[in-house]
């Protein structure tokens, strides 16, 4: 298991992120958020998250920006139904580096029958480090 930085403080409105899955798994602590129509994930920059150069890897930032995305459409369509991803695109800004706060701050723009349209926005400490957007398919409902 890697050794977790967590900072001292973790920003006000998130609380631990309750879903887990074996690609999330390793980075925990994650943090969740939610805002009057967006959904936000967070977690504190630790050796498991950086490259060889300390920096924060980019398939760490791409995932989380998909993950972040998708719980926004999924919750704007109720939370109880099942998304693929069908497009997934990052442009990166600029880095995180290890010990920043990376915070993924997610909208769904648009629902429709088949599709839902989100874009997000990725910050380190506070700094604008990249932006995505994601296409999701509308597969089902999730059963109860």
């Amino acid at each position: 298991m890697y050794a977790m930085n967590q900072p001292t403080e973790i920003p006000p409105g998130f609380s631990r992120h309750t879903r887990s899955s074996g690609l999330t798994e390793p980075w925990e602590p994650i943090y969740a958020a939610f805002g009057d129509d967006s959904f936000s994930l967070g977690l504190a920059a630790a050796q498991a998250h950086v490259n060889s150069r300390g920096f924060v890897h980019g398939g760490l930032l791409s995932a989380l920006a998909d993950n972040a995305m998708g719980l926004s459409c999924a919750y704007k369509l109720g939370g109880r139904t099942a998304l693929v991803t069908v497009s997934l695109s990052v442009d990166y800004l600029g880095s995180g580096q290890l010990g920043n706060w990376i915070e993924v701050r997610a909208q769904p723009r648009q629902t429709g029958k088949t599709l839902c349209f989100a874009d997000a926005s990725l910050y380190a400490d506070g700094r604008l480090c990249a932006t995505a957007r994601a296409v999701f398919k509308i597969a089902a409902p999730i059963p109860s």
